[in-house]
């Protein structure tokens, strides 16, 4: 299939993306990798009028460590966030969520901004920004601003970008020392969008006992969701299977699914718990390690 007509511009910057973003608005799209733009457009998912192309701008990839987290450039493509030694370092949940993105040649075209904007509920990097922390510059002609991870999301697909402002950076933040993650989903096939999924990251005191805990689903909800219950259950307890089977099954709170020609509702249900189970157990063994 073949996409309607558009206009192409290409920008110079992201400071040139948002003044072009500020004269078309509504009708315009930013285009980085297009791995899931270009689709949608074909099947006339998608009916821009303009395609605001971003991905040749100078230093596209870019990534930067600060205190207490790293920037990401949103034009930065995943497959050179997975290969960082930095993100392997400071972030590995980060590199290991990368690597359940559909295949390495997607990766080598989609961009990390790309993926977050777009809001896919069973995309692992939004669910990657509410494990870890992060937080989004926010750009327009002339205006800058910084929205956390919790308020971007607002339901499918949809974010708290405004039509003329642009994701130009995301800062994840560093889990505290002493903590470990674990991250598990399912998909019908390798590469495949995910089903359900669980990412759960989890700081230990000296004593072994929680002090700090995220837990996050995706896939299972109009937007990927922080099982909050869950999180605040955890805070003082030492592992236990008993524990753990207790605090998944409250993620039920949030799960919020629907059925599909893959799966059905009650599937996704079922699964989010036993994959929250599975991260937990990871999370908390790998923390009680270091």
């Amino acid at each position: 299939m073949k996409p309607p007509v558009f206009e192409y511009r290409r920008a110079e910057s992201l400071d040139h993306a948002c003044e072009l973003l500020s004269v078309s608005g509504e009708d315009s799209k930013i285009l980085a990798g297009g791995q899931t733009l270009i689709p949608m457009m074909n099947f006339r998912l998608a009916r821009p009028k303009v395609l605001i192309d971003i991905g040749n701008i100078a230093d596209g990839n870019q990534i930067t460590e600060e205190a207490g987290g790293i920037r990401i450039r949103a034009t930065t493509v995943q497959r050179f966030v997975e290969k960082s030694t930095v993100v392997r370092a400071r972030l590995p949940l980060l590199q290991h969520a990368i690597q359940h993105i559909a295949h390495f040649q997607i990766r080598n075209r989609g961009t990390i901004g790309g993926s977050i904007a777009n809001a896919d509920p069973a995309s692992e990097l939004p669910s990657m920004s509410l494990a870890l922390d992060a937080q989004f510059e926010l750009r327009g002609h002339g205006k800058s601003r910084t929205v956390a991870a919790t308020d971007f999301f607002l339901t499918y697909m949809t974010t708290a970008l405004e039509p003329d402002e642009i994701l130009a950076s995301i800062r994840f933040q560093e889990p505290p020392l002493g903590s470990g993650w674990g991250f598990h989903e399912v998909a019908r096939r390798s590469g495949d969008f995910a089903l359900a999924g669980s990412a759960a990251v989890i700081t230990l005191d000296s004593g072994g006992k929680c002090i700090r805990a995220r837990v996050v689903l995706l896939g299972v909800a109009p937007t990927p969701v922080r099982a909050t219950g869950t999180e605040e259950l955890l805070l003082g307890q030492r592992h236990s299977p008993q524990l753990i089977a207790e605090v998944a099954h409250k993620v039920q709170e949030v799960v919020d699914p629907e059925s599909d020609v893959h799966v059905t509702a009650e599937y996704r249900r079922n699964v989010a718990e036993v994959l929250a189970v599975r991260a937990l157990n990871d999370a908390f063994r790998m923390a009680d390690r270091r």
